[in-house]
């Protein structure tokens, strides 16, 4: 479970205030808004690399308010995925667990593991430069899924694939909350993925966070 109590953001002008949500373990929250409303910088809050200005973050019921990102738990996939360009997509994957200190016989079996749950044994050894749109994402969400964090954040995943590459990822995010239980977190401004994936539906609106069809964020 996560769970923001309070929570304010100031960035010059820029300010969130009092946010407060609640996630069970397995939802799927999505959170609408327009561009510039603080939905990447909400993001970016709970992923460690934006510093709060008040306000707590418990995941599972601990504070990781202050925590350093790699310490919280959670796995986050930046717009446009962002892959480590001189690695190959098996590196990409195993980078987190190298840091973690896996040992060689636990990344190749975790390596395969996600290879197979998004279809990329055929992409293992090659570098990401040739990669279509939809594989970039696919190793991008392999890797934020490597270490098996308690949440995933995903900052507008689908925003640069076309039509039919957006209906394959949807299709592949619906088959990883399924088969893995994780707790999402997804910024978009696009209705027919919230409808699509969402469990939870929120939007920001003049710095302030709200549930969709009547739902609480708390």
């Amino acid at each position: 479970m996560i769970r923001l109590e309070r929570v304010c953001v100031r960035a010059g002008g820029f300010e969130l205030t009092d946010i407060e949500l609640a996630l069970e373990q397995g939802d799927y929250a999505v959170l609408l808004g327009r561009t510039g409303c603080g939905k990447t910088t909400l993001l970016e809050c709970l992923c460690g690399l934006k510093p709060l200005t008040s306000g707590r973050i418990l995941l599972d019921g601990r504070d990781i308010s202050d925590a350093r990102p790699g310490e919280r738990g959670i796995g986050y996939v930046p717009q446009e995925g962002v892959l480590f360009r001189t690695m190959s997509v098996r590196e990409n994957l195993s980078f987190a667990l190298e840091v973690q200190r896996w040992s060689a016989g636990e990344m190749d079996a975790r390596v395969a593991e996600l290879a197979d749950l998004l279809s990329l044994r055929p992409l293992l050894d090659r570098g990401v430069h040739g990669l279509s749109g939809g594989e970039r994402q696919r190793v991008a969400l392999g890797r934020a899924l490597a270490a098996r964090p308690s949440v995933l954040c995903l900052d507008e995943p689908l925003s640069a694939l076309d039509h039919q590459t957006r209906e394959e990822m949807i299709a592949v995010l619906e088959s990883v909350r399924e088969q893995t239980g994780v707790t999402a977190f997804h910024v978009t401004h696009n209705l027919a993925e919230a409808s699509r994936l969402a469990t939870r539906t929120f939007v920001i609106e003049g710095g302030t966070l709200s549930a969709i069809a009547g739902e609480s964020p708390g």
